[in-house]
């Protein structure tokens, strides 16, 4: 016969087949790959978790703390702006609304919730004179 040398089969990547010869060498490197994909994977989700807290909630209830501070703070006379455009000043504080004048003779009961913000008094040129 001719001289003929057994060559390894080789698989559909580029890799020998071995016919069940490589043992645990290939099954380590198959469960190492595996657990870094999964701590990747960890990873990214705290990550996308850390970035949530500091963009959206965060920001969300610093806000909402500032409105309860506002909301308590408003004490008669104060003057308002509300959630619909409406300037005001308050002549009565109830548990959960306010009576506002937003012109002489004309009183209007609003919720809390319906006040963006306080405004500061302006004088005008007769306060200043006194």
């Amino acid at each position: 016969m001719a001289d003929q040398t057994a060559t390894p089969a080789a698989s559909p990547c580029g890799a020998p087949s071995g016919g069940g010869g490589g043992g645990e060498g290939g099954e380590g490197g198959a469960q190492g790959g595996q657990q870094g994909g999964w701590m990747s994977s960890m990873s990214m989700l705290a990550i996308f978790i850390l970035i949530f807290y500091f963009f959206i909630l965060r920001p969300q209830r610093r806000k909402q703390k500032q409105q309860e501070t506002l909301l308590s703070s408003i004490v008669r006379g104060d003057q308002i702006v509300t959630i619909g455009g409406f300037f005001g000043t308050v002549r009565e504080v109830r548990d959960d609304s306010l009576m506002i004048e937003l012109a002489d003779g004309i009183r209007v009961r609003i919720l809390k919730t319906a006040v963006q913000t306080k405004r500061a008094l302006v004088q005008t040129s007769e306060d200043k004179k006194d």
